[in-house]
């Protein structure tokens, strides 16, 4: 009786401890489950908000956004030059106050013609100084007209600058090769690649250099013309400026031609008088000789009559 009594109390010793841990884990994962619960309600509310963002982004902006690796709109690599034409009292003055107001601008001057009463001039200044470069000059005379153009280069810069990492990476895989070629063949070989995509990344900088420059710095194409021209001009317009521009190229025409000749007149004398005179001395040369002219003499005599 004492054994059994033992088993049984054994036995409910056990299974009350089962029941301890049974509750424990329920509890265990009720807690556990709760939070999560929690969380994910949390989660839920921060979300709508972002749903309800979304539109009102999409609707305030009106674009859609620019695709990856493509350059905004503030990115935009331009090409500006402008062109202006001016009339003034005197153009040497006019001149010679584009130089100032050139250099003020942290710009330089390159080609120039310069006459009494009309000059041309081509003006380089930085770019983001055009417009107000611009107005600087168009108050040095009155302006007949003012052109700005824009050149969109973006594209050719970025494929420029994609093409200078590709062959920047393709000339130090080569400069690799080289360092572990052994025979003279393998050598020269790998030389010979190497100067060619050297040279070829030489050219590709060079062309980089050259859009950076035309987009960092503007080109005005400046002519100065003396009011008198401008006037003398204006007035050349009509049929009776048709018949001036008609007989002044006439003249020239008539000028030039005689020129022409006043400059082969010398060869002429000295090579065309003894050619002529040679020719006429062939031709008299190669002349049949005339017959003469028969004489009653000559003439056979009349049978006698019977």
């Amino acid at each position: 009786m004492r054994k059994r009594m033992r088993w049984v109390a054994a036995a409910g010793i056990v299974l009350a401890l089962a029941g301890c841990s049974a509750n424990d884990s329920g509890g265990s994962s009720e807690s556990a489950g709760t939070p999560m619960s929690a969380d994910t309600k949390q989660a839920v509310p921060n979300q709508g908000p972002a749903n309800k963002e979304a539109p009102d982004s999409k609707a305030g902006s009106g674009k859609a956004p620019a695709p990856a690796g493509q350059p905004g709109i503030t990115d935009r690599k331009l090409v500006r030059t402008a062109s202006l034409e001016l009339t003034a009292p005197n153009v040497a003055d006019v001149i010679s106050q584009v130089r100032v107001i050139t250099q003020g601008a942290a710009g330089y001057t390159g080609q120039e013609s310069t006459q009494e009463k009309r000059a041309s001039v081509n003006v380089i200044v930085p770019a983001e100084r055009l417009d107000g470069v611009l107005d600087q000059l168009g108050k040095l005379g009155k302006q007949v007209r003012r052109e700005v153009t824009a050149t969109d280069v973006t594209e050719q810069m970025v494929d420029v600058d994609s093409r200078l990492a590709t062959q920047r990476a393709s000339v130090e895989r080569i400069r690799a090769l080289l360092a572990r070629a052994t025979s003279v063949s393998e050598i020269a070989s790998v030389e010979s690649e190497l100067t060619s995509r050297e040279a070829e990344l030489e050219s590709l900088q060079k062309r980089r250099e050259s859009l950076a420059g035309s987009v960092a710095m503007s080109t005005i194409s400046l002519q100065v013309k003396a009011e008198t021209v401008a006037a003398a001009e204006q007035s050349r317009s009509g049929f009776l400026g048709g018949l001036a521009d008609g007989w002044d190229a006439f003249l020239t025409f008539g000028g030039g031609l005689l020129t022409v000749l006043g400059a082969m007149a010398p060869f002429l004398l000295v090579f065309g008088v003894p050619a002529a005179a040679l020719v006429w001395w062939l031709r008299k040369r190669r002349r049949p000789a005339e017959p003469a002219m028969a004489t009653a003499s000559d003439l056979p005599s009349a049978p006698p009559l019977d």
